[in-house]
């Protein structure tokens, strides 16, 4: 492809020269010969200070959000955003993928993960290849590979669909999140279908209020470069839910669920120890539902995935199928099972809406079970994140749970020490039994170590995450093998299947 083709559609301030372009890039570590260099200026660094060592690896071309051309021979283009172009050179040099898929997009602080696997879900039932990318894996052209970033930079994304093409994909789902919208790492990408889950305090040390970070949402909505979806999806129990769907109903067609009102709605909920039964209200009549996902919380999962899938034309039949064919979503209530007495189970759980949430699910599970037993938490909060949720998610764990074991997670800079300083208050307000160990190993063998019969033991924060971000660095650190080799050293062997929400 010739640089000027490359450039089609991008804010090209100036441009230079008119090679051959065999590849793009906008990491130089990524840089072979022949290839065109995109240096933007990002949240933590300046790829501009990347150009003479991409030049040095063979590029052929630098585009660039700088004023300053660089010496040598190489061509040049200045542009007027670095993330705007990487996107629209992206859709180039791969043939505009975007543009042949139907794409549904899921934003919201919870839930974007279950709800875009049972997408998927309903999407196969219905005999179609869907593409997905989100927050633990992508799913692209019959392979799983692990996820970097819930949404990934514009090169990977359509590079991502390009494949799905070529493997006979015709939809995608994507987990899109604030970040992304707010960065513009969707630039340019044509969303069919928009979902909204929710809004709860979240990544308020980036986008510093709730109404900042509900803008960066309604991105989503409105569109990032393109029209806006032809669907929106969204949750009227949630005020903001419902506030962004009074609000998109003159630009597109309008879907709201809800428990009790809503296109789509639930009746006889049925939350049992083995799954979550209830019948789906739709525009098309009722669907019953079984779901080996526990909770009401899935309940909304669902329901928004049923929504966005029947705005992608799926019948009733296959919202049935597809929901009750996806057993488990990694690292959402994944129990580990060695055969022991009591139940451990490992959840992504990181607000102080989702820490509720899962303990509600956890209080429904023993309140049921045979032997009633008691709601032990572990949990800790994330380093260089928004601290201000930190009481919260202290206050949400101990509120709902007979014990509680406070924890590190992913400290990255900070002293974990002085994290948990910051959750003490909020924990310590509702007077629940606490103990305080930052080894997060120790913590779990604590925790599992303090049930009984009939207990459940969640560990919360990291769900899929399989490392330990510290200021030495990352570390391997995995909560569910963790929990096994602990529930080994105890005498329980035996390896069982779980279930995962």
């Amino acid at each position: 492809m010739l640089f000027q083709q490359l450039l089609d559609g991008a804010e090209v301030l100036f441009q230079r020269g008119n090679p051959n372009i065999t590849g793009l890039a906008y990491d130089s570590r990524a840089v072979t010969p022949g290839f065109a260099f995109v240096a933007m200026r990002g949240e933590t660094t300046d790829g501009n200070r990347y150009i003479e060592a991409a030049i040095a690896a063979g590029a052929a071309a630098i585009i660039s959000d700088s004023a300053q051309p660089p010496v040598g021979e190489a061509a040049w283009a200045q542009v007027k955003h670095g993330r705007r172009a990487l996107a629209r050179l992206s859709a180039n040099f791969y043939k505009r993928p975007a543009q042949k898929l139907a794409i549904t997009g899921i934003t919201g602080t919870n839930g974007k993960t279950t709800t875009s696997f049972l997408v998927e879900s309903i999407l196969t039932a219905s005999g179609r290849k869907a593409a997905l990318l989100g927050t633990i894996e992508y799913h692209i052209a019959g392979k799983i590979v692990p996820a970097p970033h819930t949404t990934p930079e514009a090169l990977e994304i359509n590079k991502a669909f390009a494949d799905a093409l070529a493997n006979g994909a015709i939809d995608a789902v994507m987990e899109v999140s604030s970040h992304a919208l707010a960065q513009q790492r969707v630039y340019g990408i044509p969303f069919d279908v928009g979902v909204f889950t929710n809004l709860t305090r979240d990544h308020l040390d980036y986008h510093k209020t709730m109404d900042d970070y509900l803008a960066a949402k309604s991105v989503l909505f409105q569109g990032c470069g393109t029209e806006p979806p032809r669907v929106g999806v969204f949750n009227r129990d949630d005020e903001y839910g419902l506030k962004l769907a009074q609000a998109s109903k003159s630009k597109m067609e309008v879907f709201v669920y809800g428990m009790e009102k809503g296109h789509f709605r639930a009746e006889k909920i049925d939350v049992g120890l083995n799954g979550t039964r209830f019948d789906l209200v739709t525009p098309d009549g009722k669907v019953p539902i079984f779901s080996p996902l526990i909770g009401r919380v899935n309940v909304y999962n669902i329901m928004a995935a049923a929504a966005a899938a029947y705005a992608r034309g799926c019948q009733n039949k296959a919202l049935g199928v597809g929901v009750e064919k996806l057993a488990r979503v990694p690292g959402r209530f994944e129990r580990v099972d060695c055969g022991q007495p009591f139940s451990v189970v490992v959840d992504y759980a990181h607000t102080d809406d989702a820490l509720r949430n899962l303990i509600a699910i956890a209080r429904e599970f023993v309140t049921r079970a045979e032997n009633k037993g008691r709601v032990i938490t572990l949990f800790g909060c994330g380093g260089d994140r928004d601290k201000t949720k930190r009481p919260l998610m202290g206050e949400a764990a101990g509120t709902g749970s007979d014990f509680v074991v406070l924890t590190s997670d992913n400290p990255r800079s900070e002293d974990p020490l002085a994290i948990i300083q910051d959750a003490l208050p909020g924990l310590q307000k509702t007077g629940t039994k606490y103990t305080v160990e930052d080894d997060r190993r120790k913590a779990i063998g604590l925790a599992i170590g303090e049930a009984h019969p009939g207990d459940i033991v969640l560990l919360a924060g990291k769900g899929h995450e399989k490392i330990q971000i510290t200021s030495a660095g990352s570390a391997p650190f995995d909560d569910v093998e963790v929990a096994r080799e602990v529930l080994h050293s105890l005498g329980y062997k035996q390896d069982a299947g779980g279930s995962a929400q």
